[in-house]
């Protein structure tokens, strides 16, 4: 029989959506704070509140030429609530950085006194360090390349008649502005000229911040400054769940001690994951603040299993393994099927790239700063070249699409650029087909050819237009006469000397990497899968492999001791790689709406399986130790 009264459970939140609403009445705005744990819907509820809102609304903002607010954490969540919002205009829906640059691009003058106080305060500190510091040494030799750095942007910050900046870019250019003082001088700005706090109310009298616990404190801080001074006529509504804050910049404390005048709705209810699910995640965080969700009535009790194995065993046959058994546990088959669908969660790229087999490509570029970032999102012109050109082409030839072949080459060939009037058409098009044909027989006898074959091949056939970055290595020469004084004068050898390793990958390893970067692949990081939900999840946990010191499961899982920083930051109320990975380890479990994998590798198994036990995350029949050759 059909419990009514749990039925009715499922709607113990239906509240919230009203208690918000409440607080847009443009007459009287409020700000709130909603707490929303995993799965809590906090996305529907956010759209469904706008909806309304809108529909009593709109004339009125429309005629004062107001908009909302919405920021989001990725590119990816502000097109799906663009989508759900039906792209409409009354929202301007953004990341922060997006939206903290179109509040401040044209403040030109403000933007270089900023950078001239910020510089000459980082250049008085780097005086200070090389007045204490040892000559020859690798770190006194970098900050006297710092310093000679920030000194000539310093002296050249008065030639910038206008300074630049993409979200999604490198910004490498002179008038550009890095990520970091975007966000910084958007928070100054709002905390110190109260001009920008007018511009920012008189546009947004509404301005909603999803994944709150992870947008910068500084800013935070700032709008809440803002916040305070526009009591009535400015709601800030946060959106959060500080058990879910990833990113060290964030508030720590937010929501715990906001202004009376505020609303603070609990939304109880987890829609997405099954109850086993959601009894592990409450356990997990129980340590923490003691926030419990409830499970829906209409859900099966779905599975979660943990697999420990060895350090040093072999990974991808003990991935397999997993895979077979968690079929077998669940009785589900599309966990090994051909087209498994499962989704798995590493804590690092490197990871993946191991994985999937790119690392050689990945890695030089991973650990250039100035390429790092573009690499991550998929911006470099120099991969876009392989990927967005040489890939498809390799991959149209595959199936025999020689229609796509012509399309690609028509678009960006530069054989097929042709002149008013030119004649001779037919001979550029016979020469063009001819070069694709002689670049694709790199791949003849199923060869996999290097990128910077390719690149040399190109260049040989003028076939393609090279992206600068790249350029000098489609020139046959050795790399010692490659990377020349000539060529890095302006200090860019060590970039041309990353591409220079990274290119020397076999093309294979492209298409590896453009299978995740567009999360063609079954792989996901920790930290960029917040807000999404899958099915089958595996969550795969290494810290030999993870290369990081942020985070630390071998700490969590009881195998390493607390080390001394651990202690004095325990003692101090700071965060502890232990605090990071335990919110870290949250985030991936909540995401599964049916099954759970976690595979650990340590050094100590028996360890692990003990102490996880004992915490009560997990029954004994749950844990599994593999023995994988």
């Amino acid at each position: 029989m059909i419990d009514i009264e749990k039925c009715n459970d499922d709607h113990i939140d239906d509240h919230v959506d009203e208690e918000i609403f409440n607080c847009l009445n443009l007459k009287n705005l409020k700000s709130f704070f909603l707490f929303a744990g995993a799965g809590s819907g906090k996305t529907r509820t956010l759209v469904s509140v706008l909806e309304r809102f809108r529909d009593q609304n709109y004339q009125q903002l429309q005629l004062n030429g107001q908009r909302i607010a919405i920021i989001t954490f990725t590119n990816a969540a502000c097109e799906e609530i663009q989508r759900r919002l039906d792209y409409d205009p009354l929202f301007s829906v953004s990341t922060i950085h997006s939206f903290i640059w179109e509040l401040i691009r044209e403040f030109d003058k403000d933007i270089r006194e900023w950078l001239d106080a910020n510089l000459n305060n980082q250049i008085d500190d780097l005086k200070l360090q090389l007045s204490k510091g040892r000559k020859g040494t690798k770190t006194y030799v970098d900050r006297v390349k710092s310093l000679e750095i920030k000194e000539k942007r310093i002296n050249n910050l008065e030639n910038i008649k206008h300074f630049t900046y993409n979200p999604s870019g490198l910004n490498q250019s002179k008038e550009s502005l890095s990520h970091s003082e975007v966000i910084s001088i958007g928070a100054y700005f709002l905390t110190n000229k109260p001009l920008m706090g007018k511009i920012l109310v008189r546009k947004f009298p509404i301005l909603l911040i999803d994944e709150s616990q992870d947008t910068n404190k500084e800013l935070i801080n700032a709008f809440f400054e803002v916040e305070r001074k526009n009591n009535n006529i400015f709601s800030l509504g946060l959106f959060g769940d500080t058990m879910q804050r990833i990113y060290s910049d964030g508030e720590v404390n937010l929501g715990n001690s906001l202004p009376d005048s505020w609303s603070k709705p609990v939304k109880k209810m987890n829609h997405r994951c099954p109850p086993r699910v959601i009894k592990l995640i409450n356990k997990i965080r129980s340590t923490v603040d003691g926030q419990e969700q409830r499970e829906r009535t209409d859900k099966n009790e779905g599975f979660v299993h943990m697999f420990i194995l060895h350090s040093k065993t072999d990974k991808r046959n003990a991935e397999k393994k997993v895979v077979q058994r968690m079929a077998e546990i669940t009785g589900d088959p599309k966990w090994e099927i051909v087209d498994a669908d499962y989704t798995t969660l590493i804590l690092e790229h490197h990871m993946a790239a191991n994985r999937l087999g790119f690392i050689d490509m990945f890695e030089p570029l991973y650990k250039n700063d100035k390429l790092k970032t573009g690499l991550l999102d998929g911006s470099l012109s120099g991969l876009q070249f392989f990927t967005r050109i040489i890939l498809p082409i390799v991959e149209a030839d595959e199936i025999g699409d020689k229609l796509k072949i012509t399309n690609i080459t028509r678009e960006y060939s530069n054989l097929l650029k042709f002149q008013k009037g030119e004649r001779d058409q037919l001979l550029r098009i016979s020469k063009a087909r001819g070069a694709v044909d002689k670049l694709l027989s790199l791949w003849d006898d199923s060869k996999d050819p290097t990128c910077i074959d390719i690149l040399q091949c190109v260049a040989e056939l003028n076939l393609f237009e090279i992206p600068d970055s790249i350029f000098p290595l489609s020139v046959k020469e050795k790399k010692e006469e490659l990377i020349s004084e000539e060529i890095t004068a302006d200090g860019k050898s060590d970039v041309l000397i990353a591409w220079f390793e990274s290119l020397n990958a076999p093309f294979s390893q492209i298409r590896a990497y453009d299978s995740y970067i567009n999360d063609k692949s079954r792989f996901m990081t920790h930290q960029g899968v917040k807000g999404l939900e899958f099915p089958r999840v595996m969550v795969i946990i290494d810290d030999s492999e993870a290369r990081g010191f942020l985070f630390s499961y071998e700490k969590l899982f009881g195998v390493k001791d607390k080390t001394e920083a651990d202690k004095k930051n325990e003692n101090e109320g700071k965060d502890t790689s232990i605090d990071r990975t335990r919110r870290l380890f949250y985030v991936t479990c909540s995401r599964a709406e049916e099954s759970l994998a976690i595979v650990a590798y340590s050094t100590e198994p028996e360890l692990v399986k003990k102490h996880v036990i004992q915490e009560g995350w997990f029954n004994e029949s749950e844990v599994e130790i593999l023995n994988v050759q």
